[in-house]
């Protein structure tokens, strides 16, 4: 049975983990080793994920089953280059492993998300995706999202083109 509750800090090395696990086996086979060894400390390590974890600007939930971790969703301050207003909030990371994908994990997460987000006051909610990943692009449109522009991604050195979306709550 699979379970959601928010993350604390005692989940920042299983999530780290499964966040490393699922991104690799996503996106793992585009960059270069150290392209993506350099992706995988930043954005999951101390300086990302398990810092934000004790960090009030944002809120991580957790979709568990048998006590593990099987997917995440990360939100809070707009991190992308430019002036925001302050009643945006960024979708930072819906991560889903394989098995899970299409079983409704994502859904009650990112349903999790929009609510976590008015609650907090936010109008709208930005997020970027892999204009590769036509998965997650038809997902994000099915719950309402509209692409609104181009971002690069950097996974180390290597420059991804994304899209950048939009959700008005």
């Amino acid at each position: 049975m699979i379970a959601y509750r928010d993350a604390t800090a005692t989940d920042g090395d299983e999530l780290a983990a499964m966040a490393r696990r699922c991104f690799t086996q996503t996106f793992g086979n585009l960059y270069r080793q150290s392209d993506l060894a350099a992706f995988l400390d930043t954005t999951f390590g101390a300086a990302g994920l398990v810092g934000d974890l004790g960090d009030p600007d944002y809120a991580v939930r957790l979709a568990t089953e048998d006590e593990a971790i099987i997917g995440y969703c990360k939100i809070g301050p707009v991190a992308f280059p430019g002036d925001w207003p302050p009643h945006a909030i960024e979708l930072h990371q819906l991560y889903v492993l394989a098995p899970w994908q299409g079983t409704g994990v994502a859904a009650t997460l990112m349903d999790w998300a929009a609510g976590h987000a008015r609650a907090v006051g936010a109008r709208e909610m930005i997020l970027s995706v892999y204009v590769d990943n036509h998965r997650a692009r038809a997902f994000y449109e099915r719950r309402g999202f509209l692409e609104f522009g181009k971002y690069v991604f950097m996974v180390g050195d290597h420059e991804d083109d994304d899209r950048l979306m939009r959700l008005m709550l």
